[in-house]
């Protein structure tokens, strides 16, 4: 196998840092060459010092003047902006774009990622929620690798298959920190039980979404995509263990599942060295002391989120950016203790309600639908 020059997009964050690990470890194989981040100028800095980089892209422009900047040597670029984000896709001599920008921001590094021909290994899932239309006719089974952790198990799962030879997907879930609550329960949680997931170690908007179920209606439709199949040939399942990450059933009666510790390197790695695999940082699995393995049906009745995406996902066409805008916004006013968590969904399904479902077109149509919706879904929350 080559050596593989990278460039990760959102290097700060969860998904970020855990790539970080893995191109450590296998400094032999991978280089990072260029990286972006929102608005972390002292942690980016740092990275691109350790690991050499030649260009960094910051987000946010307010931060042009930040003095850690000067601690990069002369020889490393910098830019600013969502542009600038973007633009680190079509630099030479890259092999492999790993996308972990959080929400719907992501969408034009992945297209353009696609479109100029590399390899993008996607963490975003919104970029295919939102844009799956536009990006799936760029992609083969070998440039498109998928790596949320779900989706690398379905991935795996299916190789050496034939996908028609498919049932169903299983697509397991934590069931988060509420699993169990009542819908009254769930209207008075806070910010910080939210935000402690019992299983992984995210970024707040995803572990917001996951303990909504949102998360796990947004890969639905990521799945959806990804893998050719029905929305309603996905089956969510609860499984509170997070060692089986999903199952592929086939039409003989045979199921393949994907187990092993929860940890995103694996999935991260596995992107990277596709069709190979390496030695991972990762902690080995012991089958004799995980607790009993434990599979329910999720609540759509509490958790609205999952029921809305999974409509949305049915729909198709822009409903999916429609509520996808709505629940960004939604999780952020949440997050700012401007409104409850079960206004989220509502937020969410009224705006659902206030557009059509058309067909998808390009990625202009989808930024300025994304932005109507998010001026819906603003304007309802500030009403409550």
């Amino acid at each position: 196998m080559k050596h593989l020059n990278i460039v990760l997009l959102g290097a700060t964050g969860s998904i970020g840092t855990q790539t970080l690990d893995v191109i450590r470890m296998h400094a032999d194989r991978l280089s990072l060459v260029a990286i972006a981040v929102g608005r972390r100028v002292e942690e980016a800095v740092s990275i691109a010092n350790e690991f050499g980089c030649s260009h960094l892209a910051i987000g946010d422009e307010t931060c042009k003047d930040a003095t850690a900047l000067s601690q990069l040597p002369e020889t490393v670029h910098v830019g600013f902006g969502a542009q600038a984000v973007d633009d680190l896709v079509e630099l030479e001599d890259v092999d492999v774009v790993v996308n972990a920008l959080s929400g719907a921001a992501g969408l034009r590094a992945s297209y353009g990622t696609l479109a100029c021909g590399r390899t993008l290994a996607l963490a975003n899932k919104e970029s295919l929620v939102v844009g799956g239309d536009l990006i799936m006719p760029l992609s083969t089974h070998e440039t498109l690798l998928p790596v949320d952790s779900e989706h690398s198990a379905i991935y795996q799962c299916y190789l050496g298959e034939s996908p028609e030879e498919a049932r169903r997907i299983w697509l397991t879930c934590s069931g988060g920190p509420f699993r169990g609550y009542s819908r009254d329960q769930l209207a008075s949680v806070t910010r910080d039980q939210a935000l402690a997931h019992p299983t992984w170690n995210m970024g707040p908007k995803i572990t917001i979404d996951s303990a909504s179920l949102m998360n796990k209606g947004l890969e639905v439709i990521e799945a959806h995509h990804l893998f050719n199949v029905g929305v309603d040939d996905i089956r969510v399942v609860v499984h509170p263990q997070s060692c089986v990450h999903s199952m592929v059933e086939y039409l003989d009666g045979s199921v393949k599942a994907h187990l092993g510790v929860a940890d995103m390197r694996i999935p991260i790695q596995f992107a990277l060295s596709y069709p190979h695999r390496w030695e991972s940082p990762a902690a080995e699995i012991d089958f004799t002391k995980i607790a009993p393995l434990q599979f329910f049906d999720p609540d759509l009745d509490t958790f609205r989120c999952l029921a809305l995406a999974l409509e949305a996902g049915r729909a198709g066409g822009t409903m999916p950016c429609i509520m996808n805008a709505a629940n960004e916004v939604a999780v952020a006013s949440f997050l700012a203790g401007e409104c409850g968590f079960t206004d989220i969904d509502a937020a969410v399904e009224n705006t659902m309600g206030a557009f059509d479902a058309e067909k998808v077109e390009s990625l202009d149509q989808l930024e300025q639908l994304d932005a109507e919706a998010r001026k819906c879904a603003a304007s309802y929350l500030k009403a409550l």
